[in-house]
């Protein structure tokens, strides 16, 4: 499952320097950090819409879009799916609530 992910965060990686008029995430890429925060934002308004109104096939593709732009925003941080995944494993067996109380 994370193998898809894993090849996605690659490619974002790659479009870093690539032409914005040749690649849709080297544009987003290149109008920086914020830009790349609010998209995800948009994404993300965009699969709430969806989970409320129960279509799984939209929310479906609504979470795809949420998950490639989650990827463009950390990459235009320079944080890794790795750091992602590091922090999750961190995180595994933690009970929520006591998570959210150490921070």
């Amino acid at each position: 499952m994370t193998d898809v992910l894993t090849r996605l965060a690659a490619t974002i990686d790659a479009r870093k320097g690539a032409d914005p008029d040749m690649s849709w995430t080297a544009r987003l890429l290149a109008k920086g950090p914020e830009k790349a925060a609010e998209k995800f934002g948009e994404e993300a308004v965009e699969a709430i819409v969806e989970a409320v109104k129960g279509d799984k096939a939209r929310l479906t593709a609504e979470a795809a879009d949420v998950l490639y732009h989650l990827l463009v925003m950390l990459a235009a941080r320079d944080v890794t799916l790795d750091q992602v995944m590091d922090e999750l494993e961190r995180r595994e067996g933690l009970s929520g609530l006591d998570e959210k109380a150490s921070r």
